[in-house]
C-alpha cells in the first residue's frame, strides 16, 4: 500500500504537533477537491509505502503528538483498524478525517480502535450527496445521505471526541446549514473558505473564492441554530479534500 505523507503538521490535529498519512482513493467526486491526485489515484510519484510513512512515524514518535489519517477515504482500508492500532502503540493519538459515506466501515473502526479523534465533512444538505459518489460506487450504496446521517450518530453515540468541518462552497447556502444542523451535535462546527484552484473539476477553478462575509453567514446561521459554528480562519481546519 502506498500513501502521502505530510511529515509535520501544526494545524491538522488541534492542540498538536502531527504527522498526516493521506490514504489514496475516495468514493465521491467532490468538483471542488484539492486533492484530485490522490481521490483519483494519479498522484504515486509523491506516494510513500505505508512502512516508510510508519516508520518515520516511529522514528518521529518523541516529537510528534499525534497522527492524523485522512485521503482521499480512509475509511475504504479494510486494514485501517490495524493501521490505528500500531499507530496507538507508539503511543500517539490517532485523529481520523472523514466524508461520513462509509458507515459500516466507521462502525468496525468504533468497535475495533476507536480513534482519538474524528473530522467529520459536512458539505451540503444530505439529500443533495447523492450526486457526489463516484459512478462505480453509486449502484452498490444507499443513499450518501442517510449514510452520511448514520455516520454523525455512530460518532455521536461513540463518544469519540469528534470536530465537524464545511467549506463555503458558492452553492452553500443557509437551507444547507439548516438541514445539516440536525446532524450536529454539541461539537466544534468549523467553516472554512472555498478558495479556487487545483480543483478536481477545472471548471471549479474559475469560481470567485468565498469571502470572509460568506463565511460568516453560515457561522451565524449555526449559532442561531443553537451549534458551536466557528470561522476556522480563527483555528484549526485539517485535512485538504473535504
Amino acid at each position: 500500500m502506498k500513501v502521502s505523507l505530510r511529515k509535520t503538521s501544526l494545524v491538522d490535529y488541534p492542540r498538536k504537533i502531527a504527522a498526516v498519512v493521506f490514504f489514496a482513493g475516495c468514493n465521491l467526486r467532490c468538483p471542488w477537491c484539492h486533492n484530485g491526485e490522490l481521490t483519483t489515484g494519479r498522484g504515486e510519484k509523491d506516494m510513500v509505502s505505508l512502512e516508510q510513512a510508519l516508520a518515520y512515524i516511529q522514528k518521529r514518535r518523541s516529537v510528534l503528538g499525534g497522527v492524523v489519517l485522512s485521503g482521499g477515504e480512509p475509511t475504504l482500508y479494510t486494514e485501517l483498524p490495524d493501521i490505528m492500532a500500531r499507530v496507538k502503540d507508539m503511543g500517539l493519538t490517532v485523529k481520523l478525517d472523514t466524508n461520513g459515506v462509509n458507515p459500516s466501515a466507521l462502525e468496525t473502526l468504533l468497535r475495533k480502535v476507536p480513534p482519538d479523534y474524528i473530522a467529520l465533512d459536512l458539505k451540503f444538505a444530505p439529500d443533495r450527496y447523492d450526486g457526489l459518489f463516484h459512478p462505480s460506487q453509486a449502484a452498490s450504496l444507499a443513499s450518501a445521505g442517510l449514510a452520511l446521517k448514520r455516520s454523525a450518530a455512530l460518532i455521536h453515540d461513540s463518544g469519540v471526541a469528534h470536530e465537524f468541518r464545511t467549506l463555503a462552497l458558492p452553492n452553500v447556502d443557509e437551507t444547507d446549514i439548516d438541514a445539516l444542523a440536525p446532524l450536529v451535535d454539541e461539537a466544534l462546527w468549523l467553516f472554512r473558505a472555498f478558495k479556487s484552484g487545483n480543483c478536481l473539476d477545472p471548471l471549479w477553478n474559475t469560481l470567485a473564492d468565498s469571502s470572509a462575509e460568506d463565511v460568516e453567514k453560515l457561522v451565524k446561521r449555526a449559532r442561531e441554530l443553537g451549534k458551536k459554528g466557528k470561522n476556522a480562519a480563527r483555528g484549526n481546519f485539517g485535512g485538504e479534500g473535504n
